[in-house]
């Protein structure tokens, strides 16, 4: 059996002219995704947040906390595997490509950043565009896909995907993590988006699943320049903007002149 039967039948014609079209960058969101069956089958295998600890790695930084990201393939159940197999299929991956417009996309076997995400109650993503290039491959980042698995989600657990234009003063949609919906966008300079704080009840994790696309080939109108994640504070968010994440920055560079320094004086030492 083709692994695309496990998707609900979709119309690329209708769906490319509403994702191409939509501003302040391409995205869309699928409610029902996912055949019935298989999303059932993969909310059921998903680990909870306490064992998901011993199984990835668990974010606590200003930006981003309470957050569980596991990566390893050989970490997934069957449900899970096969919904990863699923995602970087040639046909679903030219059917991405066909709703964004976007040619010769690559899935990412090693998941780099991607496969499981758990947030507990207290976590949250802030707003930021994404690493846009990956040194290894010499791929550049070019659509997200997010599919979520949160049976009975209420508005009040918040959670929500928000997507906000470049100077992160306007939200331009927010998107409840409710089971079986699918949400993705184009990744660009200006496609800003985070998650919005989760309040759900104790012994409950917004769960989602996430697939990153790439191309060989640079953007259009791509100025050469390769970063990391970019974090922006939202427009009610003045402590963290002006203080905590400038504060946060100055840790992380002085860290890495650290590392670069301790290096050079290992390799003189070797030398």
């Amino acid at each position: 059996m083709s692994l695309m039967n496990l998707i609900t039948p979709l119309s690329f014609n209708t769906l490319k002219s509403d994702i191409q079209g939509v501003k302040p960058f391409p995205h869309f969101c699928i409610d029902n995704f996912l055949d019935d069956e298989f999303a059932n089958e993969v909310h059921d295998a998903f680990p909870s947040y306490e064992e998901s600890k011993t199984m990835g790695k668990e974010f606590s930084a200003v930006n981003e906390k309470y957050k569980i990201q596991i990566c390893d393939t050989t970490q997934f159940s069957p449900a899970i595997l096969k919904l990863h197999h699923l995602l970087a299929s040639p046909e679903f991956v030219d059917m991405v490509s066909q709703m964004t417009g976007i040619p010769n996309l690559l899935p990412d076997p090693e998941l780099m950043g991607g496969g499981i995400h758990e947030t507990n109650s207290g976590g949250r993503l802030d707003v930021h565009v994404d690493f846009n290039f990956i040194e290894k491959t010499q791929w550049h980042r070019r659509v997200n896909i997010l599919i979520y698995f949160n049976k009975d989600w209420q508005e009040d657990y918040g959670g929500f995907l928000d997507l906000w234009d470049k100077d992160v003063k306007n939200c331009a949609g927010a998107f409840a993590p409710i089971f079986n919906r699918a949400c993705g966008f184009s990744t660009n300079e200006i496609s800003y988006h985070g998650v919005t704080p989760v309040r759900c009840p104790p012994g409950r994790a917004r769960k989602s699943f996430a697939v990153y696309y790439y191309t060989k080939e640079a953007p259009a109108g791509w100025d050469g320049v390769k970063h990391s994640t970019v974090f922006k504070a939202r427009p009610d968010e003045w402590l963290k903007g002006h203080l905590l994440m400038p504060a946060e920055d100055s840790l992380n560079s002085s860290k890495q002149v650290f590392r670069s320094l301790k290096k050079t004086v290992k390799t003189m030492i070797g030398k």
